[in-house]
């Protein structure tokens, strides 16, 4: 396995690896968990190339937010990664990747108004803007990225149609812990007693799905009984809950086609979203 720091000598390997290589390109920010490990697993299926980023991209992290306490354990994710069977990481510095003020950001237009974007204006900008630099630093024939962020994954469908990236887009259901709880780095950050709780979410949006299979179709009938669920049984306060079409995530009157329903829940030192996307009739 190789670590690569530098963007020419990226450059240089992709171009060779490309001659005769398939390529599953797997964008983190480090601190790996078993939802990293399986897109990892995924890309190795049907790839010749697995290359694994570890970018702590700070133009996604708006003034307020946890840039600088962001987990980062770069040994740890060397480890995994070479027990994954990963063939390179690419690990580059804030400086190397952004060496001077940007002339170009990638400003996104639609997709982005709602759920984490209302909330964090510039986010998705500072997402898309990283994302295409690394996918013309990579080449990779196939991205892989988790649907516990849905919303990325839906911005990033539109970033790589409408920038014609000859890129395929893998989405990898939500990997969760034994009680539901979607994996994610920032789950370290919850106390004992709101870990405890944290599953209740999951188990709204099962509730939700309950429901809805058996034939509710009030989007605010819905929302409402989320919303009690998780204040009834957690201490977090809730950022959202939202029910919408995807990948478009525009409004809609009732339940129909297919839709996401996305909670994002504020702890004491942690902010946890989820989802459940459906296809309804």
């Amino acid at each position: 396995m190789k670590i690569i720091t530098n963007i020419t000598e990226m450059q240089a390997l992709v171009k060779e690896l490309k001659n005769t290589n398939s390529i599953g390109f797997v964008p983190t920010m480090g601190y790996l968990h078993e939802g990293h490990l399986q897109l990892i697993r995924k890309a190795r299926e049907v790839n010749d190339i697995t290359i694994v980023s570890i970018f702590v991209n700070p133009l996604q992290f708006g003034p307020n937010e946890d840039f600088a306490s962001y987990p980062r354990d770069f040994e740890r994710d060397v480890s995994v990664c070479r027990e994954e069977g990963v063939d390179i990481i690419f690990n580059p510095s804030v400086a190397e990747m952004y060496p001077n003020p940007l002339s170009v950001k990638v400003l996104v237009q639609a997709r982005t108004d709602v759920l984490c974007g209302d909330s964090r204006p510039g986010h998705f900008d500072g997402v898309a803007t990283v994302l295409t630099k690394l996918f013309h630093l990579i080449l990779p024939d196939r991205v892989y990225l988790g649907m516990k962020d849905a919303q990325q994954v839906a911005v990033v469908e539109g970033l790589i149609a409408d920038l014609n990236f000859p890129i395929e887009l893998i989405p990898i259901p939500t990997v969760r812990e034994e009680d539901g709880l979607a994996k994610s780095s920032r789950n370290v950050n919850l106390n004992s007693e709101e870990r405890q709780q944290a599953p209740e979410i999951y188990r709204a949006l099962l509730e939700a799905r309950k429901k809805i299979e058996a034939g509710e179709r009030n989007i605010e009938s819905l929302v409402t009984m989320i919303k009690n669920n998780i204040t009834k049984k957690t201490s977090g306060t809730i950022d959202y809950v939202e029910i919408y079409s995807f990948p478009e995530l525009q409004t809609i009157e009732k339940v129909k086609g297919k839709i996401i329903i996305a909670i994002a829940v504020q702890f004491t030192k942690a902010r946890l979203i989820d989802n459940i996307v459906l296809a309804v009739e």
